[in-house]
């Protein structure tokens, strides 16, 4: 009879098990953003009006944003107009989205005679295609002038036109601005201009 015993080697090292990993914090859900009343009701209103041919963008204090179509944009500026006593466009700014294939056209619109209006910023954007390669008389990138709905944004669209190449069908009055009349480049304000000797 053997007089080993049957014991497992003392060598062995012992398992040693890890504690599960401790679940993370839950973080506290993100209450819904109250949106201010006063400018709730403005784009309530647009909305009322337009259904889905505008989009809100955002709205917080002092703004409100709306995006809408070129082919609704003069429509939806005269109800800024004439229905919200929205009086004049403040500034006009371009912004170039190659990757989309768009220049999108940006409209500050506020109001001298409306007292509640007073702090009030209305954003009206909207895109055009873009044209790839433009040329000098080029007029591929169109969108309806508001002009005849807001007199001030005459040399606004007139800026627009030669930074960015947007030509506003029904302007008066497409001539530069500030570029020389034999410009021949891209409109320098787009993204893929480039400054010779650089």
């Amino acid at each position: 009879m053997s007089t080993e015993t049957e014991n497992p080697p003392t060598d062995a090292k012992p398992e040693v098990k890890t504690p599960p990993p401790k679940p993370a914090p839950k973080k506290p859900e993100a209450a819904p953003v109250e949106m201010p009343a006063f400018e709730k009701s403005i784009s309530d209103k647009i909305v009322e009006k337009f259904g889905d041919k505008i989009e809100v963008g955002f709205v917080k204090e002092d703004r409100v944003r709306i995006n809408v179509g070129r082919e609704n944009v003069h429509e939806v500026a005269e109800f800024i107009r004439d229905g919200l006593n929205y009086d004049h466009v403040e500034s006009v700014s371009g912004v170039d989205y190659p990757q989309d294939n768009e220049i999108e056209v940006v409209y500050h619109i506020g109001s001298y005679t409306e007292s509640s209006l007073a702090r009030q910023v209305l954003v009206l954007a909207t895109r055009a295609q873009r044209e790839t390669n433009p040329i000098p008389g080029n007029d591929a990138t169109k969108l309806p002038t508001l002009r005849d709905v807001f007199y001030s944004v005459e040399f606004h669209e007139r800026e627009v036109f030669e930074m960015f190449g947007v030509f506003f069908e029904g302007h008066p009055d497409n001539r530069r601005l500030l570029l020389p009349e034999d410009w021949a480049d891209l409109p320098p304000l787009r993204k893929d201009f480039a400054i010779k000797g650089r």
